[in-house]
């Protein structure tokens, strides 16, 4: 495989902090190769504590990636993938704790009973292989479009599922479906006893298609799909309602009544026209030091990463940047290493790539 010859990157300055211009941050040049390519839409990456990328393809498969050489180490394809529209296999997380504790945990649609659906699986890594499948969550509703589904474990070591409202709206603001939700489960499958309802595993309600999730320190950040107007970027609270379909974006007008009545969180970030946000990570590196302390956003339409630059506590962005604009076609997700190199897959259908991005 050869790499792309490097690209140099300058750093487009946008805007904003406190609802006036900041001065333009300083220019960054940054080299970006192709670790790998021929992938079918990498959904997830993650950095492993084997130091390889560990990445799921939406049609079923879950490899390792060497990060010198880009060579894949299939682990497993799993058979009952369904892959269709945006279904398939999706979000994976591995156990903080994976050199003593190798569980795997997987996000995927299938077929049951000739309906779409969705589940989270937990396998355990044998040095070779996934095996000792266990049904984690099953039997939540899915469908060609909006099915989320980006896993996080937090500091609390819970596990947090992002799932979509499965292309009806309604779904969101029912606490009897698990559609529209950000979900809570203990590692084994069972549900905490600090939920916000007793035996059930919904820890947020109100979200449209999320397919970001990341934890900063003990704070939950989510990003997720609008219509046409009002992608987010949120901070997830315990029992609150994120609003969809009754309130996209912020609480205006006469949407006011509705966030007063439903304890509606407003996001930190709202884009409109929408950029199609999908993955999120957070950098925190001395290696690109004009990313330190920000959220780095993958987009799809708008096809280039978004960062967001923090306040000091997390609670606020106060500059953002546009990197790759156009560059590599649909940007799904990142992960990034100790030393702060950045990795990002692509998301074009076919011929995708894990391109890598370092301080030139």
């Amino acid at each position: 495989m050869k790499n792309k010859p490097l690209l140099s990157i300058l750093l487009l300055t946008i805007l904003f902090a406190c609802g006036k211009s900041d001065p333009p941050a300083t220019p960054v040049e940054l080299q970006a190769t192709t670790l790998v390519e021929n992938l079918i839409v990498p959904w997830e990456i993650l950095w492993g504590p084997d130091n390889k990328i560990w990445m799921t393809e939406r049609t079923g498969k879950i490899s390792r990636v060497d990060t010198g050489t880009g060579a894949i180490t299939p682990l497993l394809t799993v058979s009952e993938v369904v892959h269709q529209g945006e279904a398939g296999m999706l979000g994976m997380v591995l156990h903080p704790n994976f050199n003593t504790t190798p569980q795997v945990f997987v996000a995927y649609n299938y077929n049951n009973g000739g309906n779409l659906r969705e589940k989270i699986v937990r396998y355990t890594y044998n040095g070779t292989t996934l095996i000792n499948p266990l049904i984690i969550q099953d039997n939540i509703a899915a469908s060609n479009i909006h099915n989320g589904c980006r896993l996080a474990i937090g500091p609390d070591m819970k596990l947090y599922i992002s799932t979509g409202d499965a292309s009806v709206p309604s779904n969101s603001q029912n606490s009897s479906s698990l559609n529209g939700k950000i979900l809570r489960l203990n590692l084994d499958g069972t549900i905490p006893a600090d939920n916000p309802s007793a035996g059930s595993p919904i820890w947020t309600k109100g979200h449209r298609n999320p397919q970001g999730l990341v934890f900063v320190n003990d704070r939950l950040y989510s990003a997720e799909h609008g219509p046409d107007t009002d992608d987010e970027v949120n901070i997830i609270e315990k029992g609150r309602n994120y609003g969809w379909p009754d309130v996209p974006g912020f609480c205006d007008g006469s949407e006011t009544a509705f966030c007063n009545a439903n304890n509606v969180k407003e996001p930190i970030k709202a884009w409109t026209p929408t950029l199609a946000v999908s993955g999120i990570d957070y950098y925190n590196h001395d290696l690109i030091p004009q990313w330190k302390n920000s959220i780095l956003v993958a987009t799809l339409k708008n096809q280039r990463i978004y960062q967001l630059k923090l306040n000091g506590d997390g609670t606020a962005v106060t500059e953002i940047n546009e990197y790759l604009p156009n560059t590599y076609g649909r940007l799904r997700d990142f992960c990034i290493s100790p030393d702060g190199k950045v990795f990002v897959s692509t998301s074009n259908g076919g011929n995708d790539k894990i391109i890598k991005i370092t301080k030139k």
